[in-house]
């Protein structure tokens, strides 16, 4: 008897996370469509001449046991002690390390910490903001303390309802210090304005935050008298692959690829034939296939257009309008010698008037193993932008001095003097919060969910600004619903609602 065919656009987290688990019950054919010429999406890792890009950063942790553990099954956990935990949010979690050591020694996962911090007006400040001591002797205590009055009146009168960006923040940290340190960064990131922006944004990319707790540590900073304790409580770890995220998705690639599933790179799908809420054929590279059941993590803008047929007027125009914003790294090889002082972070946010660079990479401390020269720094500088604006246009050798030119505005680098450097665009990197089509999505959602083969997961393929772990979660519950035949696609999309673990300020 012939098995289901299963095909899946997106050899991403999602869409291999979809696979393996569809695989593991022997009881369908699977066919991984990608229109990019390597695997992991934007988890992917880049060679460049021996040093390797994370696009944008991929810390490997999750609240979900199921995750962790299935990370470890394909790149087992290295760590000097027996026991090992991680640190977050003053809690720990056990790592299940393994018993035997890796067969291969650089297909395993480091404990590494993680440090990032806020660059303002030549001075770092912890990333998340902290209100403590070593804040306000940078600020100011006058400053500071119009700060505090400012959070004070925002606990006592929140703004109700909370429909913006702009009231999500002024409720959680008061009206000057997100006009300090979240507007005008927040409005770079995504080219909009923090009170055209949904509420929703923030409830799931920021750090729910008791207002009460940060009320009594930004009293308690001003007696603590050890600055390194209080340091130290600030510090979270996670887990990495040695040489970048997408050597976990090229790890997992290969398995499934043993299970019989068939990977095609450079296969962009262009058209999708769906007949009375039934998705039927899928069209690649001027080829077709049959399908019984279809998984996406293409851009949901571009499902639509590669179906335009098969759905109503409206809900097609609300697919087609939503907005995405995208994102360029320039990779920046220097000597240590060229750096102003020593840098210790993850990722830098630049908050300094002036510049476009909204963020900054230091890749050698995600993994030392990403940078071909210990005795070089590989930095990348991340730019938002969209598709066709003056950022995204420019060409690579005027990105890269316009990089270079802003690390030494911001005092990074002390000269010119560069030993490589590399252009990365990346399309529709985020998707948009905002927008008349943000407003209606859930008509959009109400529509594709009667196409009852088809499922959308991941971060572009439902439109949601998930990390990989809620990807895969949403993979998981999509190959979980297929191989029991119990289809209740409402139970994918209320994942990611969990919002304890994502970035603050």
């Amino acid at each position: 008897m012939k098995k289901p065919h299963v095909v899946i656009i997106g050899a991403g987290p999602a869409g291999l996370t979809a696979a393996y688990e569809l695989a593991l019950s022997k009881k369908y054919q699977i066919t991984i469509l990608d229109y990019d010429k390597q695997v992991g999406g934007i988890s992917k890792t880049i060679n460049h001449n021996g040093n390797r890009i994370d696009i944008g950063g991929h810390r490997f942790f999750s609240k979900s046991d199921w995750v962790m553990s299935w990370w470890g099954q394909f790149l087992p956990i290295v760590s000097n002690k027996k026991k090992a935990f991680l640190k977050y949010q003053g809690k720990t979690k056990k790592l299940n390390l393994p018993s035997n050591k890796a067969k291969n020694k650089d297909n395993v996962m480091l404990v590494r910490n993680r440090i990032s911090r806020i660059y303002f007006n030549k001075n770092f400040f912890s990333y998340p903001l902290k209100l403590n001591i070593e804040t306000a002797l940078k600020l100011g205590f006058f400053k500071s303390f119009l700060f505090g009055i400012s959070y004070l009146k925002s606990m006592l009168i929140p703004i109700k309802p909370e429909k913006s960006l702009e009231d999500f923040f002024i409720n959680r940290f008061g009206h000057l210090l997100y006009l300090q340190f979240f507007k005008s960064y927040t409005e770079k990131v995504w080219g909009e304005r923090c009170c055209d922006i949904s509420a929703d944004w923030g409830a799931q990319r920021i750090k729910g935050l008791s207002i009460s707790k940060a009320l009594i540590h930004y009293i308690k900073g001003f007696f603590v008298k050890s600055r390194k304790a209080e340091q130290t409580s600030l510090i979270e770890e996670f887990i990495y692959p040695k040489l970048g995220p997408g050597q976990m998705w090229e790890v997992v690639a290969e398995k499934v690829k043993s299970k019989g599933v068939k990977i095609y790179l450079e296969s962009r799908v262009d058209n999708i034939e769906i007949k009375k809420n039934q998705v039927s054929t899928i069209s690649y590279n001027q080829k077709t296939m049959k399908c019984d059941y279809l998984l996406s993590t293409m851009p949901i803008k571009d499902l639509f257009e590669a179906s335009k047929n098969s759905w109503s007027n409206k809900v097609y125009k609300i697919a087609t309008n939503l907005q995405y914003r995208d994102f360029i790294t320039v990779g920046i090889l220097v000597d240590k010698k060229n750096l102003t002082r020593d840098l210790i972070d993850n990722w830098i946010y630049i908050q300094e008037p002036g510049v476009n660079v909204g963020r900054i990479q230091v890749f050698n401390n995600w993994s030392p193993y990403l940078v071909k020269n210990k005795n070089t720094i590989w930095l990348g500088l991340e730019f938002f932008c969209k598709e066709g604006d003056n950022l995204w246009s420019m060409k690579d050798k005027e990105l890269i001095k316009l990089s270079v030119k802003e690390l030494q505005q911001i005092d990074i680098i002390n000269n010119e003097n560069v030993s490589d450097s590399i252009v990365v665009r990346v399309p529709k990197a985020y998707p948009g919060y905002f927008g008349k089509s943000f407003k209606n999505f859930k008509l959009l959602q109400q529509e594709i969910n009667q196409v009852k083969n088809l499922f959308l997961i991941g971060r572009n393929g439902m439109h949601r600004y998930n990390n990989q772990d809620h990807s895969m979660l949403t993979a998981k519950a999509a190959a979980d619903q297929i191989i029991n035949n119990e289809i209740d696609k409402s139970k994918i999309w209320e994942i990611n609602i969990d919002d304890e673990y994502h970035e603050e300020k």
